[in-house]
């Protein structure tokens, strides 16, 4: 076996790999455990002595039927996603039993090192990721070496060392630009995510496929970064286009919002004038007008499933397959009021009334 970094030192871990058991294993012997063969125990206890282990406090109060310390960390700048995602762990935590210990760090940033050190000091089993910082390599990096199963949320592309929740961004992008194109728009302003999250690109790249394949179909970008004021500055870019989309199709409904407010401020009607629509179903999209036709990304089932799967991994009395599992949940499209066919001559119309009024 791969000996364990003697500048790290030994973890639980390398104990339960040399010994060829579960880390429950290993935390029952260090309990001194009732249930553990005699001749486990001693393979453990010799593991032990080879690598100079030290338990520390994860290690002593890891018990199976004891109370599990899950560490959250978050950092979305959509508050209406981490309500959802927050109320699914909460609930999930509360029914079965596991303590949360949640880090915040800000404006979607990792937190500092020295908090993410205090999480681990604190004796935290294993940690739940809320994007963006699943794809965080100072985050994951730490983690890492910690050697904690991880469970991250709603990464696009499902890491490979840790248990992963999502759905198939591509695929929902996709299924969305279509829908739009049916409804025969042909020039769509697509407002992208944060270039640092996968799901932003798989976002792009679903959209992207669907109007590939219909001629005369345009996609006209513009940088987003899933904030509600990045999509301000997207949606006026958008619309100085000549011509302007005749469709917005932002990569979460934030940024959708605020392509309406930009719509709205122009005195266009959406959607006779312009047609927009979101990614998330968050409270969002239904507490604005009109209503928003939107992904609907299950952010709370999937919090849930990533600490249930999580808990599973810490509880399991043998090595599984499950702690660098990929869980594709099941995405919908649903259509509300911000949805029509183009209407180019109302649209410039509305462009004219805007010109008119900002020029008096």
């Amino acid at each position: 076996m791969n000996r364990p970094d003697r500048a790290r030192g030994a973890t639980i871990v390398d104990v339960a790999l040399l010994a060829g058991v579960s880390r429950m294993t290993v935390s029952r012997v260090i309990n001194d455990g009732a249930s553990v063969r005699e001749t486990t125990r001693m393979a453990v206890l010799a593991a032990i002595r080879e690598l100079n282990y030290q338990p520390n406090l994860a290690a002593r109060n890891l018990v199976l039927d004891g109370e599990l310390r899950i560490g959250v960390i978050y950092s979305n700048p959509s508050a209406a996603f981490m309500s959802d995602f927050l109320v699914g762990v909460f609930e999930e935590a509360t029914s079965a039993g596991a303590r949360l210990i949640l880090v915040r760090g800000e404006n979607g940033q990792a937190p500092a090192p020295q908090e993410l050190q205090r999480l681990l000091g604190s004796g935290v089993h294993g940690v739940v990721l809320a994007p963006p910082l699943g794809e965080s390599a100072v985050v994951r990096d730490i983690l890492r070496a910690a050697n904690l199963p991880v469970a991250v949320v709603a990464a696009g592309r499902p890491p490979t060392d840790a248990i992963s929740v999502r759905i198939d961004d591509r695929q929902a992008s996709q299924a969305m630009a279509q829908h739009l194109l049916d409804l025969g728009h042909r020039r769509i302003g697509f407002i992208t995510g944060n270039p640092d999250q996968t799901a932003s690109a798989e976002r792009l790249e679903g959209a992207r496929a669907a109007i590939a394949a219909v001629d005369g179909a345009e996609l006209v970008l513009a940088q987003g970064t899933f904030t509600y004021g990045s999509g301000l500055r997207a949606a006026e870019q958008l619309l100085d286009a000549h011509p302007p989309p005749t469709a917005i199709f932002a990569s979460n409904d934030d940024m959708a919002a605020a392509a309406v407010s930009v719509a709205h401020r122009r005195h266009l009607d959406v959607p006779g004038d312009l047609t927009v629509v979101g990614f998330d179903d968050t409270t969002v999209a239904t507490t604005l007008w009109p209503p928003l036709t939107t992904v609907r990304q299950p952010v709370r089932q999937m919090a849930a499933v990533a600490l249930d799967r999580l808990m599973r991994v810490l509880r399991s009395t043998q090595p599984s397959a499950e702690a660098s599992a990929d869980y594709v949940l099941g995405h919908a499209l649903i259509e509300r009021q911000s949805t029509a066919p183009p209407r180019r001559v109302t649209r410039v119309a509305g462009a004219k009334a805007h010109q008119r009024s900002s020029h008096a």
